[in-house]
């Protein structure tokens, strides 16, 4: 991806359908319930098969896949923050981030 201040870093389509952000994918709670997921099933046929990609406003994009899955909507910070140029994995991995 290319962003307005230059920078330019690749976002596997694995690590994207990885960090889906909906409540089915993440979790949420609700009224004091909490919904964890069940862990993901990386082997289902199409989850990494990218159909289609739609604008939602002008602050994110929302992603459909093979699986059809497509609940997730995946802000500029959160694209942004999943970049896996060297600088950024490197930032992460300093500050202690996540590794996906």
């Amino acid at each position: 991806m290319s962003w307005d201040d230059g920078h330019a870093g690749p976002v596997s389509l694995r690590r994207l359908r990885d960090a889906c952000p909906c409540a089915g994918c993440m979790g949420e709670t609700v009224l004091l319930r909490t919904y964890t997921p069940p862990p993901k099933d990386t082997r289902t046929p199409g989850r990494y098969d990218l159909k289609a990609a739609a604008a939602v406003g002008h602050y994110a994009l929302q992603f459909r896949w093979g699986d059809g899955h497509g609940e997730g909507i995946f802000t500029w910070e959160l694209l942004r923050a999943l970049c896996e140029c060297p600088s950024c994995s490197a930032a992460r991995t300093a500050a202690g981030g996540e590794k996906r």
